[in-house]
């Protein structure tokens, strides 16, 4: 285990259906202080593709960190999540739920399978800044991640 992000280029997977919080995301992530590879998935078949190393995505880099949202076509976040967490090749691999999302049920849920973090997404745009900032700052600058590699 080590600080990943001082010595390489930290590897995110962004789970996410939403263009314009992609694009928010991107932007965020960019304008920060921490290197990072950001990979997006638009659907939980593309997910689980792109973390099998299947099909299109045979050579993806194993992410050290995802960021998911729970309302995705093909197949949502709640069966990504149970799927990666199954996976004793990608358990380790902290999960952000990232959502719109406030249901009681829906956090437990998440949390009750194994979910690292659970953050409802602001509706307004410089909270939703915010809030990636704060993940960013905590997630990628503060905590120790598990070396993938």
């Amino acid at each position: 285990m080590k600080k990943i992000g001082k010595d390489r280029a930290i590897n995110i997977l962004l789970i996410e259906d939403n263009p314009g919080d992609i694009r928010l995301t991107k932007e965020v992530l960019k304008e920060g202080k921490i290197r990072n590879e950001l990979n997006v998935v638009m659907d939980g078949e593309q997910a689980i593709q792109y973390l099998k190393k299947t099909g299109e995505f045979s050579h993806a880099a194993t992410p050290d960190i995802i960021l998911l949202d729970l309302n995705l076509p093909k197949k949502d976040g709640r069966e990504v999540l149970s799927e990666i967490k199954a996976d004793p090749l990608l358990m380790l691999i902290p999960v952000i739920v990232l959502t719109t999302s406030s249901a009681e049920r829906d956090i437990l849920n998440m949390y009750s399978h194994h979910a690292n973090c659970y953050i409802t997404k602001p509706v307004d745009f410089n909270q939703f800044i915010s809030v990636v900032k704060s993940i960013e700052n905590f997630w990628l600058n503060i905590v120790i991640l598990p070396s993938m590699d």
